[in-house]
């Protein structure tokens, strides 16, 4: 934004006593710190430049969203002020042991609660506004705590880490934002986004509340991209997971995102669900018997892995015949760079050389001469040349075919060279003779 200090309050940094980091999110670091004039614990997100996040917090304002401050503008110590939300995260709170405790009135609680915060950032905001980013990470406890059979529960919870968000009239294309495990798939490629891609990511943290497991464990965020775009795979659903509940998840989830319920729909379904008088005691068995229907989320959990094994397998197989084929044009184009033509290996057999060739050898045609048929001598060159270029077995056959046809050619040479040659003297004189001979029979006879 281009003069961001005129639309929130500008806090110095000299102004912030530092403890300690308690987390990381959107492109920063979260520190606690005091602030000193106010004498209030706040939360300091630590950034390389003010973006759009100050912008955005700074029209936000509902009780299901973190509270924003101010924003430190001082290079290089830029940062964003938020309420400091003692609780920790609900991830945090979720892998611990007090969630084993959990019935459906908190889960309906906090799911109502978060799904009212998404619902302001789409529909009631001063400005529409895209989380893209909403995880159980960036869900915090706020406020005291309720005390039930010894029991510490969050009375609430409160969206945060605003950095990959967006403002709605922003977001005809997108780039990957957020983390693997939560994201819509749309997000993932970088589509274009509408605001249910945040109902894909709350269908996420809503299964985490159900099952108190982390989505995808094990995997890596890419290999979480592949199997949710490619191979269309989505979170285990339990069997024995309410009805009402599953359908709410299998909707969030679909792959179209107008398919997709609104959060104004979600909150009407989550309401309707709250009423149901036998709902309380189906959703507490399913939570108190995780030991029986934990297997079929370790068993989808193990079949992705063969999958993905599979997969990783033929990836190196595809490696390994690309290497070999390197190799091979490699070597070809070297035994090519090495090996002698044919044309001057004839030459070497024949000891003729291209100056002698081309004026001695070429005899002169006369009447009684047959004339000698060089385009088979030229088309015979052309076959060795075009065979040279396959695999290294042909060369090596023809190599050794090589002598044998060169030795024919050296013969046939030679016979053209004594037919073209004029006799020797000798030859006259023996042939004279022999005539001579044959005309003294005849006057004898």
């Amino acid at each position: 934004m281009s003069s961001p200090g005129t639309s929130f309050v500008q806090i110095k940094h000299e102004d912030l006593l530092f403890y300690e980091n308690c987390g990381g999110g959107s492109f920063g670091s979260v520190y606690r710190a005091l602030w000193i004039s106010q004498n209030k614990e706040v939360a300091v997100k630590k950034l390389l430049k003010i973006d759009k996040e100050a912008e955005i917090l700074s029209v936000l304002s509902h009780k299901n969203i973190i509270q924003f401050y101010g924003a430190v503008l001082e290079s290089p110590n830029y940062g964003i002020v938020t309420e400091y939300a003692s609780g920790g995260s609900l991830y945090d709170y979720l892998s611990s042991e007090q969630s084993e405790e959990m019935d459906m009135e908190q889960i309906m609680t906090w799911a109502i609660q978060i799904a009212k915060g998404i619902h302001y950032l789409h529909a009631e905001a001063p400005v529409k506004v895209i989380h893209r980013d909403l995880k159980s990470r960036n869900v915090q406890a706020h406020g005291s705590f309720c005390v039930l059979l010894v029991v510490l529960f969050p009375l609430g919870f409160q969206i945060c880490d605003f950095g990959a968000s967006k403002f709605l009239s922003h977001t005809t294309h997108m780039t990957v934002v957020g983390t693997f495990p939560w994201m819509a798939p749309e997000v993932i490629q970088s589509l274009p986004v509408s605001e249910t891609c945040d109902t894909y990511s709350y269908g996420v943290v809503l299964w985490e509340m159900l099952t108190r497991e982390v989505p995808f464990k094990g995997f890596e965020g890419l290999q979480v991209a592949w199997l949710v775009v490619e191979k269309q795979e989505r979170l285990t659903i339990p069997t024995s997971c309410p009805a009402c509940f599953a359908e709410l998840l299998r909707k969030c989830w679909q792959a179209d995102p107008k398919e997709r319920p609104q959060f104004k729909q979600v909150l009407v379904t989550l309401e309707t669900m709250a009423k149901d008088s036998s709902l309380p005691d189906q959703c507490n068995s399913f939570l108190h018997n995780k030991d029986q229907w934990r297997c079929e989320i370790e068993s989808t959990l193990e079949r992705l892995r063969k999958l993905e094994r599979e997969l990783y397998s033929k990836e190196k197989e595809l490696e390994e015949r690309e290497r070999r084929l390197r190799l091979w044009e490699e070597r070809l184009m070297e035994r090519s760079n090495m090996t002698p033509s044919p044309t001057s290996l004839l030459m070497e057999h024949t000891n003729i050389s291209p100056v002698s060739r081309s004026r001695k050898s070429i005899p002169v045609q006369t009447a009684e001469s047959k004339p000698i048929q060089k385009p088979l001598m030229i088309l015979a060159l052309l076959f060795f040349l075009a065979l040279s270029v396959f695999h290294t077995t042909v060369h090596r056959f023809l190599w050794f075919l090589l002598p044998l046809t060169l030795s024919g050619l050296q013969q046939w040479s030679q016979q053209c060279r004594s037919q073209l040659s004029p006799p020797h003297p000798q030859q006259w004189r023996h042939r004279e003779g022999e005539q001579y001979s044959a005309g003294q029979g005849d006057g004898c006879a």
